[in-house]
């Protein structure tokens, strides 16, 4: 039998930091707070997925254009403040963290793995940015047949627009599109 997990992506320091003057970014964390506190109440699996390098980003081709101004930076070097999950939502005992290499949370990580041994069949998904890690994973979650389902408010993109193109428009073609209240509702 296959159970869903609620995936929390890139919802890093440095991440929310870049996002502090977003409209859209009011109310952000604690909305996602609650989204966890309740995703764990009723036994849903929280798994984080970060990004995170090696020291000197071994990891990283300077033909990367999203990653290759984080090598001279040294931004995303695990272990550094800036990688770890904020505060307001931090991992608790029992939470899986997942550490990536790209902005996929699948790729550069065990993430396929770690879901299929817990027999996870469905995906919850929040995260900063919708246009990145989010649309990403949808994508490639899909592609790996997993049930697939976004909190619309529990991503967060630097574009409003954007942000609702891929909301109402691009992300329904293969997941279930829903607000966070209505998902915890549904638990």
């Amino acid at each position: 039998m296959s159970r869903d997990a609620l995936l929390v992506m890139d919802v890093q320091q440095a991440i929310v930091e870049r996002f502090a003057g977003v409209e859209s970014a009011v109310g952000y964390l604690p909305r996602l707070r609650s989204t966890i506190e309740a995703a764990r109440a009723a036994d849903v699996p929280v798994i984080y997925v970060v990004v995170g390098f090696r020291a000197g980003h071994p990891e990283v081709s300077g033909r990367n254009k999203t990653f290759s101004a984080l090598v001279q930076s040294g931004a995303f070097a695990e272990g550094t403040a800036g990688t770890a999950v904020h505060p307001e939502v931090a991992p608790q005992p029992g939470d899986i963290v997942v550490t990536k290499k790209r902005v996929s949370a699948f790729a550069g990580s065990d993430l396929d793995m770690v879901l299929r041994a817990n027999q996870v069949g469905g995906l919850v998904l929040t995260g900063i940015a919708t246009s990145g890690v989010v649309l990403s994973t949808v994508r490639q979650a899909a592609d790996l047949d997993f049930r697939l389902t976004v909190l619309a408010d529990g991503c967060l993109d630097a574009d409003a627009e954007v942000h609702r193109v891929l909301v109402e428009k691009v992300f329904p073609r293969q997941a279930e599109v829903v607000g966070s209240e209505e998902w915890v509702k549904g638990l």
